[in-house]
């Protein structure tokens, strides 16, 4: 199962979308990122919207199975895990991935479900309010852990790797937020 979860997020919804649309790979423009902000300041709204989905929902065959099957909540958020590492880490494409915020998103929406619904809400009212996915992207993450102690307990420390990926997976937007180069939305 953690190898169906791993192939499954490896798949990148950003370069089916762009190829589909006719447009330019993200890899080869912007920040060179598969994901949905840079898939956003490229080709907009509508292509952008196309890669959140299909970041979400590839991964989630793999957990329902995993729940279906009767996995404890350790061995489903495994299965998670490996979601958010096919997508961050694709053998496909050289291990350069995205960074798995999407792809969290959609594992936790089958997982726990309030914990995901808060992270996407705090992600829209900082990204409208900041304008900046990556500090977006980072406060949804860091919320992640607490509200999943109150709404899921059992899935606390899967959580917690989650957002330790998460986290490492914007180190450069980090840097950049730092030296205030980090492009906006």
């Amino acid at each position: 199962m953690v190898a169906l979860g791993y192939l499954s997020g490896s798949w990148l919804g950003a370069l089916s979308v762009c190829r589909l649309a006719g447009v330019e790979s993200p890899f080869h423009s912007g920040s060179g990122n598969p994901g949905f902000s840079n898939v956003l300041r490229l080709h907009g709204r509508r292509l952008a919207l196309a890669t959140l989905v299909v970041d979400a929902v590839k991964g989630m065959p793999a957990l329902w199975l995993a729940m279906a099957l009767g996995f404890p909540p350790w061995a489903q958020g495994l299965v998670g895990l490996a979601v958010l590492l096919g997508h961050s880490y694709p053998v496909w494409h050289r291990f350069r991935g995205g960074k798995g915020v999407a792809s969290a998103f959609g594992v936790m929406l089958v997982l726990m479900p309030g914990v995901a619904l808060a992270c996407a809400l705090l992600w829209l009212l900082a990204a409208r309010r900041l304008r900046t996915a990556a500090v977006a992207s980072l406060a949804s993450a860091c919320l992640a852990p607490v509200a999943s102690l109150w709404l899921a307990p059992d899935y606390v420390l899967v959580v917690i790797a989650f957002t330790l990926l998460v986290l490492v997976r914007h180190l450069l937007n980090i840097r950049r937020l730092r030296h205030g180069e980090e492009p906006g939305l």
